[in-house]
């Protein structure tokens, strides 16, 4: 999840260094196109199933979660220097070299977690883990939904039958609608408060470090407080609504500087999103049927998207906008918009809120009885 939030700004890189920053848009979406499906397609051969030692996960993991964090720290500091001095054409090529480099350092974790897997299994007589439990139905983390008493391991079908589901769902319409809204009319705004072509493209590669933030933020976070502490992963996602509120109302303000200010706090927010709901739908519905169920839920940040987008932040702009040109310079061009899309996130603070109490019980239950194993 982390690295795909950097993708964006990575992506980025990559235009400048091929077309020099200067090139037709088409050729960039051309490059979004081709790219992602050749590292899919160029991946698919290394997908497969390994043997785990648990007890030394961790350190891999957190061999991947610093290196993620080298690279988000890199890219801040090359966007920053792009922006305020200027980059030359061979030093974006040098740049993207570097960012090249850094991409390919994870391999260096994966050799060296399967050479101490390989070491690890000469040296035991059984099966290190036995993953079928996995996959086998829970026969008590059962919790109150309700009149009605939800298996953690549900389909799609008894998922959508809960309240739990429509209230994860809702809670999703107002976070990822309301920060794919902000993503997809970022420029826009930027042009209504005449912001610069390079202060532009910056805030749009700043996004997606912040969704990259979020993302990997939220997920050590929930995890360190649901282990030790037991508190509910939905109380984060609250949180995190809570705080893109805030930051739409301070793109709303219009002040100086208030688009790259509302832009952190959004992109934050909106990046904890991708990393709590899936997380939250696999604990509650089970993995058997979680990409289902995840891709379902998925549904609500495009249905946002659209109605924040197009019915909010279109009818409101046209309402200001010049009549011959149909352009729109000052606060005032986004300002309703924005204090409409605080509600909804606040709205979306309210929801994840009652689905903490729904589920408070079932967390404690559920750390209770991974603390046992």
């Amino acid at each position: 999840m982390g690295f795909l939030g950097l993708s964006g700004a990575i992506l980025i890189q990559l235009y400048h260094a091929v077309c020099g920053g200067e090139g037709n848009p088409a050729t960039f979406i051309l490059l979004l196109a081709i790219v992602p499906t050749l590292v899919m397609f160029l991946a698919m051969p290394f997908v497969r199933v390994y043997e785990t030692v648990t007890i030394s996960d961790k350190k891999h993991l957190d061999g991947l979660s610093a290196i993620s964090m080298i690279i988000a720290a890199y890219l801040m500091v090359v966007i920053t220097v792009e922006n305020v001095l200027g980059l030359s054409r061979s030093m974006q090529i040098f740049s993207f070299i570097l960012v090249l480099l850094l991409l390919a350092s994870p391999l260096l974790v994966a050799v060296r977690a399967l050479r101490e897997k390989r070491q690890t299994l000469s040296s035991l007589d059984g099966p290190v883990l036995d993953t079928s439990a996995l996959l086998d139905p829970p026969s008590s983390n059962i919790f109150p939904d309700g009149d009605h008493l939800v298996a953690e391991d549900s389909n799609i079908l008894e998922a959508m039958s809960t309240v739990n589901f429509w209230l994860l769902f809702l809670a999703m319409l107002c976070g990822m609608g309301s920060g794919f809204a902000t993503v997809n009319n970022m420029r826009q705004i930027g042009e209504s408060l005449r912001y610069s072509s390079v202060q532009l493209n910056s805030l749009v590669s700043l996004w997606s470090i912040w969704n990259f933030l979020g993302r990997f933020g939220a997920g050590y976070v929930s995890d360190t407080f649901l282990h030790k502490h037991s508190w509910p992963r939905p109380i984060f996602m609250a949180i995190t609504l809570g705080v893109m509120a805030i930051g739409h109302i301070i793109v709303a303000s219009g002040v100086q500087g208030s688009l790259y200010a509302g832009s952190v706090l959004i992109g934050m927010a909106y990046g904890s999103q991708w990393s709590l709901m899936p997380t939250i739908t696999s604990e509650i519905f089970g993995i058997r049927h979680m990409g289902t169920i995840y891709f379902t839920i998925s549904i609500a940040g495009p249905i946002g998207s659209y109605i924040l987008s197009v019915k909010v932040i279109g009818y409101f702009y046209d309402k200001v906008a010049s009549e011959d040109d149909n352009s729109c310079f000052g606060s005032q061009c986004f300002r309703t918009s924005f204090m409409i899309m605080a509600s909804v996130a606040l709205f979306g603070s309210l929801v994840a809120s009652v689905l903490f109490f729904r589920t408070h019980k079932f967390y404690k239950n559920l750390v209770a009885k991974r603390n046992l194993k």
